[in-house]
């Protein structure tokens, strides 16, 4: 007696020369994107009826369209660029500052757990600190110099990023210490491989973090002590009347703080794909 042939569905199919079609998903729209979009939408059509409608004066509110032409008259200026460069430079070098002093004392401060004892009562005085506390300092050691403005912006993004370390530090599996230290791993090899990457991931959200506050800084220290970039810019248009002028620089700040949340965000996604964190986010 011979067995029983067995055939699957598909092994028919294709010996009977049928073929079945294959269905694509059908793409799904951004729901989330569109949200967003109608959202900034219905906000600008608020901003443009208010004045409109005579709730706030003109002058004091000017409508949306306004400002936005405004914006777009800028964007033709020269003066307006620098002004960005200004902020910007200051943004980028008081981040990189905080960055590179974040990492090396929180590696270090973190990796022993007496210097986190002896520091712990000083950390937790000066982290409450209001940065714009120390403008009078500022302006007394540097008066209104770019140095100015670097001071706030370490001082404020330092701390974003040096508790985001501490605690990465800390998460580090004793375990996996243990066992890197069983195979003769030295310190050097032992951070690299085992602290680094637990600590990676709360360093990207901290940095992430710091990047908006650095350009919170650079705006009020421009804004307040008058050092170059687009927050002295502010405080001339208001000085000059200018009212839609000093709305436009201030939608020019927001729209850098945007792009800059963006970028960082593209940065981390790269840097951390590997982590199940970002990979969770890419599965369909």
């Amino acid at each position: 007696m011979s067995a029983p042939v067995v055939t699957t569905s598909g092994s028919a199919a294709s010996g009977s020369g049928q073929h079945r079609a294959v269905r694509k998903p059908a793409r799904k729209w951004p729901v989330k994107q569109l949200l967003g979009l109608a959202g900034i939408l219905g906000f600008l059509l608020v901003w443009e009826l208010i004045p409109r409608a005579g709730i706030i004066e003109a002058r004091f509110l000017p409508p949306a369209s306004e400002v936005i032409a405004a914006l777009g008259r800028d964007f033709g200026l020269t003066a307006f660029w620098a002004a960005v460069g200004e902020t910007m430079l200051a943004w980028f070098l008081g981040l990189l500052m905080a960055i590179v002093l974040a990492v090396a004392l929180g590696f270090v401060i973190g990796s022993s757990s007496v210097l986190r004892k002896l520091t712990n009562s000083t950390v937790e005085f000066l982290r409450p600190i209001p940065s714009v506390a120390l403008i009078p300092l500022a302006v007394l050691l540097f008066g209104v110099k770019i140095e100015s403005s670097l001071m706030l912006i370490v001082y404020a993004s330092f701390w974003q990023v040096f508790i985001q370390v501490l605690y990465g530090v800390a998460d580090v599996d004793n375990v996996a210490m243990q066992t890197a230290r069983s195979y003769g791993l030295g310190t050097a090899a032992r951070v690299r491989y085992v602290v680094f990457p637990t600590a990676l991931p709360y360093l990207m959200t901290g940095v992430r973090l710091a990047a908006s506050v650095a350009l919170i800084l650079a705006i009020t220290a421009e804004l307040v002590i008058g050092s170059p970039g687009l927050g002295r810019e502010i405080a001339l248009a208001q000085s000059g009347g200018a009212i839609s002028g000093m709305y436009a620089l201030v939608l020019a700040t927001g729209l850098i703080g945007v792009l800059i949340n963006l970028v960082m965000r593209f940065i981390e996604r790269k840097t951390l794909s590997w982590h199940s964190s970002v990979r969770s986010e890419v599965i369909v």
